[in-house]
């Protein structure tokens, strides 16, 4: 394979950093989950989340990758001391990315044709179940969904993916702003924003922890390389502390306004709040369908969704091709059309579960994409970042005193010393002791 590429400034590796981890893990999942966990309580601990547990792994996370410089399939084994064996994890990394495109990008499907309904005008002769019923609706989208990411990523790293992840970024935090405008300006915005933003603490149990923890990890897409590849890519000139917290900030400002435009709507309009997987679809559609000028907003709405979630199919996409590429020495196109055509294919399992291939892995209504993200969120996700931690900050590993000189290579701001143990012992602990009580307390059936 060629030389490594490099991102041209910046402002791209924020941005296709910060477009990997804003996605549907913000507009789609954040508020269902948030809905579902109480409201401000869940919103609580998840920003806990983030602050202890996501931004120490996103900082390893980036470290290993800059300073590797080679794909997460190759990162562990790179940077290993003689006769260690943390190389296997590389290659769980490339299976956790492959897992989560085979349910992710249909879901970005579904966005997409949601998006095109209002667009048409045709925005109240469909429903969430009716989607998701439909094979010739799942399979087309799904092929769209891919065909677009894959011939993108086929152009080099400069004129393909970071350009079009900067545009969409951009337009998608102008599109969000708007929206939520709006949103407050509705008669049940107080009401919605009790309920979201004010914790009610008797509502926070260990389930909620567990919750909140795994769509951290899930939101900012650490544990499983899908932030290293980024490392990989970028200079020296700045320090990895401050980058993570620059893309933290945004992927949080984008979860909290998603709610800020939904929960008033659903207050307003009385909606469930708790409506699970759907609340996107069926309780926005309601909403939007209700509204003067609906048509438009409504397209607004999934447009803003389209980039969000187009921007992490990019990004972990990418991901997938990098390590392909090292395995193999293909070049890029040929890279895309060969990963395109395999995620394709098993994605197919998530786009026909709700039709031709019934599965039911675990409690009743239970489907293929329920099996695809409880391998990503429960168990990936967690388990990756516990690798990271333990890897970048025992001797056993790559070492601490190796992780911090790059992290702290460059300007701004870097790992401290009263850091060390909070990276290498609360924050393996507390996933550690989260995912246990996760596991044992899951609903199987």
């Amino acid at each position: 394979m060629e030389n490594r590429e490099r991102l041209g400034s910046r402002i791209g590796f924020i941005m296709l950093s910060a477009g990997c981890a804003v996605g549907c893990g913000n507009v789609w999942k954040f508020p269902w989950m948030c809905g579902q966990s109480g409201g401000g309580g869940f919103v609580l601990v998840y920003i806990l989340c983030l602050l202890l547990l996501g931004l120490p792994v996103m900082v390893m996370e980036f470290s290993i990758g800059r300073a590797s410089q080679v794909s997460p399939v190759h990162m562990y084994q790179k940077l290993q001391k003689p006769g260690q064996r943390w190389g296997v994890f590389g290659i769980v990394c490339l299976l956790g990315n492959i897992a989560l495109m085979a349910f992710y990008t249909v879901v970005t499907g579904w966005i997409i044709y949601y998006f095109v309904k209002f667009l048409i005008g045709r925005n109240e002769s469909f429903g969430f179940e009716m989607m998701i019923r439909d094979p010739e609706i799942n399979v087309l989208y799904l092929l769209i969904t891919v065909a677009l990411s894959f011939y993108i990523l086929s152009f080099n790293l400069q004129k393909g993916l970071e350009r079009i992840t900067k545009y969409m970024m951009s337009a998608l935090l102008i599109l969000m702003v708007v929206l939520a405008i709006h949103s407050v300006t509705l008669s049940g915005a107080a009401e919605g924003l009790s309920f979201y933003l004010i914790p009610d603490f008797s509502k926070i149990n260990g389930s909620v922890v567990v919750a909140a923890m795994n769509q951290a990890f899930f939101t900012l897409s650490v544990g499983m390389g899908s932030m290293a590849i980024f490392g990989s890519y970028a200079g020296k000139e700045r320090a990895l502390m401050g980058e993570a917290a620059n893309i933290i900030v945004m992927d949080t400002f984008v979860a909290v306004i998603a709610g800020v435009i939904m929960f008033p709507a659903c207050f307003t309009y009385g909606l469930e709040v708790n409506a699970g997987p759907s609340l996107l679809f069926d309780t926005m559609a309601s909403v939007f369908n209700h509204m003067s000028g609906g048509r438009w907003w409504g397209a607004l709405f999934f447009l803003f969704m389209v980039f969000a979630a187009v921007s992490t199919v990019l990004g972990v996409c990418e991901n997938i091709l990098a390590m392909v590429r090292e395995l193999t020495g293909w070049s890029r196109p040929k890279g895309s059309l060969i990963c395109g055509a395999g995620i394709f294919v098993l994605a197919l399992t998530t786009a026909l579960g709700y039709s031709v291939l019934h599965f039911q892995p675990f409690a009743e209504g239970t489907a293929w994409l329920d099996l695809w993200d409880f391998i990503v969120s429960n168990n990936v996700l967690p388990l990756g970042s516990l690798v990271m931690s333990l890897f970048c900050c025992n001797s056993f590993g790559w070492g601490w005193d190796r992780f911090v000189a790059e992290a702290n290579t460059g300007r701004g701001m870097k790992v401290q010393a009263w850091m060390k143990p909070v990276f290498r012992f609360v924050v393996p602990v507390a996933i550690l002791f989260i995912y246990i009580y996760g596991i044992a307390t899951f609903r199987w059936r």
